[in-house]
């Protein structure tokens, strides 16, 4: 593997201009000093109550998210080409989901294999034909992004379903303010505080053309036992909207409201954190306790929006991923500003034959995984590991897709052993309303804080830092 680009002291070495204050800071900045504010730091996380569970630990079932405070610096030039790649792949997406649910133009024309979107666990043939309010299915999307190099961006995996992390993002903020006013004042970062407002507007104008002037916004967790429970009801109360439950809500006539003490209040946009499965057992799971029953038929009739849309999971897919490219030039007649990483669709048997040859230099992810499960990453697996996967490939080649190993940008981390590299990516979150594409100017960015390790996600031991993008 490549030796990965530091951000701060770029490829020779050279400190990087972006980085240049916080070098002077630190070498001011005795080790001890900063130690203490990095426990500090734990406390306030500790005590705001800021954790994420973890499905089958035997452990615990909520754990902190380690924070680190060095922060993750982005240069204004260097955020102006992110937000124009990152406005231009979500206006594709919504176009392209559109597409799937009406004419199909996209099958039509041999871009994509048919079977990827029928034969999809997360198509969802009820939306066949259905329109939605101001043409937007993706409302909040969470793109992941990596870096390799000063000058190129890639973009890992597409979120369109209830991407998280936002309120981490939120948070990383109001703590590195709170306790490194001296190194705020040394620099000029752009703001995030107002991604809320934002959300909170993106919400309402997309509201169904039934809703009164002044829309009603509920936010729908599954939750107290949910992972991200904490950020729901964090996000519920910076919107000042109703956090809910399906039990919360009724719907009668086709239309959706929430019990409150005043009696029944219709719901207009209902910004949703529970999946299709679960959302309304009259139409998906008829099992599911954490849905509205007739919450479909309210939302075909066209009196409820949900934030994002039902069935935009396809555009998560990551064998639909790898379509992307061809996607945007489709729909916008335009070239990708955002590449993809390379990638091997084991499905088609020329890029089988050589995931198999070259196992131990891959990573192989499930087209249906998430959060860093079911993935191999060859370089650091045994060799017991790698023929099992070899195994899984030829039972399901159709379940997998290949990347060779990214050497991923690190950024200075502190350590036991005080500040050295670690890997990171960054999550931006896209905001689509009915007449724009907003980008409040930051993300989460996520830290491996293993040595070596390129594996960033929470739940596998990953951490997170505040984002600054500089206003220049």
């Amino acid at each position: 593997m490549a030796v990965a680009f530091d951000e701060m002291n770029g490829p020779q070495g050279e400190l990087r201009p972006a980085y240049e204050e916080l070098s002077r800071w630190l070498k001011e900045t005795p080790p001890d000093a900063l130690e203490h504010r990095r426990q500090e730091a734990e406390l306030l996380f500790r005590r705001i109550g800021i954790t994420f569970a973890v499905y089958g630990d035997s452990e615990s079932t909520e754990r902190l998210i380690p924070f680190d405070v060095i922060p993750r610096i982005i240069s204004g030039k260097e955020w102006t080409l992110l937000e124009k790649g990152l406005k231009q792949r979500t206006r594709a997406i919504n176009m392209f989901l559109k597409d799937i649910y009406h004419g199909r133009e996209i099958l039509r024309a041999g871009l994509i294999p048919d079977d990827l979107i029928f034969q999809n666990p997360v198509f969802r043939p009820e939306m066949n034909g259905q329109d939605v309010p101001h043409d937007v299915y993706v409302h909040i999307a969470g793109i992941d992004i990596v870096r390799t190099n000063p000058d190129e961006f890639f973009v890992l995996e597409d979120n369109a379903r209830t991407p998280s992390g936002v309120s981490y993002m939120l948070e990383n903020r109001e703590i590195m303010m709170r306790l490194f006013p001296d190194l705020f004042a040394r620099h000029r970062v752009a703001p995030v505080e107002k991604y809320p407002d934002e959300l909170l507007s993106c919400l309402r104008s997309v509201a169904p053309r039934s809703a009164s002037t002044e829309p009603t916004v509920a936010l729908m967790t599954p939750g107290v036992y949910n992972s991200a429970y904490y950020e729901h009801s964090f996000l519920a109360d910076k919107l000042g909207v109703e956090l809910v439950e399906g039990r919360d809500l009724v719907v009668k006539n086709d239309e959706v409201f929430m019990r409150t003490t005043e009696g029944l209040k219709r719901v207009d946009v209902i910004y949703r954190r529970v999946d299709d499965d679960f959302l309304d057992p009259l139409t998906f799971r008829p099992d599911s306790a954490l849905g509205v029953p007739g919450l479909m038929s309210a939302y075909m009739a066209g009196n409820v929006t949900l934030a994002n849309a039902v069935g935009t999971g396809i555009a998560d897919d990551k064998a639909i991923y790898s379509y992307m490219p061809e996607v945007v030039k489709f729909y916008l007649g335009e070239e990708p500003i955002l590449k993809n990483v390379p990638t091997w669709r084991c499905r088609e048997p020329g890029d089988l034959a050589y995931v198999l040859d070259h196992l131990s230099e891959l990573v192989v992810k499930e087209v249906h995984g998430s959060g860093g499960y079911g993935m191999l990453i060859g370089p650091a697996a045994t060799k017991a590991t790698i023929e099992a996967f070899r195994d899984k490939l030829k039972r399901e080649p159709e379940g997998f897709i290949a990347q060779p190993t990214l050497a991923l940008s690190t950024c200075p981390t502190c350590t036991e052993s005080g500040l050295a590299p670690r890997h990171v990516d960054l999550r931006p979150f896209v905001l689509t309303g009915s007449k724009n594409v907003s980008i409040v100017a930051g993300g989460l960015t996520r830290v491996a804080l293993k040595e070596g390790s390129l594996v960033v996600n929470s739940s596998q031991g990953g951490g997170t830092k505040d984002t600054w993008i500089l206003d220049e």
